[in-house]
């Protein structure tokens, strides 16, 4: 094949798809589950068949979300809802962020942790985003989370779009960083389970604050549109 010509499109899926990572009946976690994020992380993934528990910080609060949402899912206590996952989904405020995952550091030994918090500030001007000491939410979060394998994802979907149940394919990329390629491809092989969504591997995560602070900049786009998008990477 000429240098020039345009890859095929086996070429392009061989490119964006990981090997396949066996994810069959894992617990899904969302901690922070009652926020529209969280719960609308936890319909999504309950309604393409995986058991999902959800967290807060009261197990009450936690059950009259899952009740709400149906589909099988519990609602717990973050500390909880951490023990008995296999894959934790952090969608908590980004104010409490450190606070919790301090607090819940022992529930996640082991555990593979996507962190999808975003820390935003909001002024008269709109959303912007703010850089932690650590660099990004994901980088606190690992090391907060030393024993844990942390990855970052789930930063640019829209929840309006997740909770919505006529809507049934949400037309996105997700980016997905992460230091260790069979975590990424096990995040990747979770996003394939969600019609519509494909992951893609964007970095370590070093970079995870530069997809973290995009969001200021879809919050930009659906306000002055009255849209809900999402991002799509070309040519792969």
């Amino acid at each position: 094949m000429n240098p020039t010509d345009t890859p095929s499109t086996a070429t392009r899926q061989a490119r964006s798809h990981p090997e396949s990572a066996d994810i069959s009946r894992q617990t899904i976690g969302i901690l922070g589950g009652t926020g529209p994020q969280g719960k609308g992380l936890a319909y999504r993934f309950a309604r393409a068949g995986q058991p999902v528990v959800i967290g807060s910080r009261t197990a009450q609060k936690a059950q009259a979300a899952a009740a709400e949402l149906g589909l099988g899912i519990t609602g717990l206590t973050n500390a909880e809802a951490a023990r008995r996952s296999d894959i934790v989904i952090i969608t908590v405020p980004w104010d409490g962020h450190a606070a919790i995952l301090s607090e819940l550091r022992e529930d996640l030994v082991g555990k593979l942790v996507i962190d999808s918090v975003n820390p935003l500030g909001f002024d008269s001007k709109g959303a912007y985003a703010i850089r932690p000491p650590e660099g990004s939410a994901a980088e606190q979060a690992a090391v907060l989370l030393p024993n844990s394998r942390v990855t970052a994802a789930f930063h640019h979907l829209s929840a309006a779009l997740l909770t919505d149940p006529q809507i049934e394919a949400i037309d996105t990329d997700v980016m997905v960083l992460g230091e260790n390629r069979a975590d990424t491809d096990m995040v990747q092989a979770l996003i394939a389970l969600l019609p519509g969504m494909r992951g893609v591997f964007s970095g370590r995560l070093r970079n995870a604050h530069q997809v973290e602070g995009l969001v200021a900049n879809l919050i930009s786009v659906n306000r002055r549109y009255k849209a809900h998008a999402g991002i799509r990477i070309t040519d792969l």
